[in-house]
């Protein structure tokens, strides 16, 4: 009589909640890992918008003789939707060696650090303020 208990096929309540267990710590340590990358990738916006500054620059410089303080001067803009802000931080270094430093300043993970990167006339790439925490 108990024959068909026997033949049945199929998981055990406790076997379905290591499983359960086992997703979700592998979630637990893939979603922050997922999410720092993802917010790594969104820093070479920056880079990005900062090399087009120093072109831009650089080709400005050579028609005027001066460096442009701002990128509406110069007549760069960037294309699509920004998540970085170049156009009102750019430095200009006067004296014997002209020079400039642009910035690109963005919030990319939504937190109050703001993520910061310069880029001079040497074409040296600095990030100021990491808002990804590695």
């Amino acid at each position: 009589m108990v024959r068909w208990i026997e033949n049945k096929k199929g998981f055990t309540l406790i076997e379905l909640m290591i499983v359960v267990a086992i997703i979700g710590i592998l979630a637990a340590i893939a979603i922050p890992n997922f999410l720092r990358y993802q917010a790594k990738s969104k820093q070479a916006e920056a880079k990005v918008l900062l090399d087009g500054v120093f072109t831009s620059e650089v080709s400005y410089f050579a028609e005027s003789n001066v460096f442009a303080v701002s990128t509406n001067n110069m007549g760069w803009t960037p294309a699509g939707m920004v998540k970085y802000y170049t156009s009102r931080y750019i430095t200009v270094h006067g004296g014997n060696t002209p020079g400039f430093t642009a910035h690109a300043r963005g919030n990319i993970d939504n937190d109050p650090t703001i993520d910061h990167w310069t880029m001079n006339d040497q074409r040296v790439l600095s990030n100021i303020t990491n808002d990804v925490i590695n």
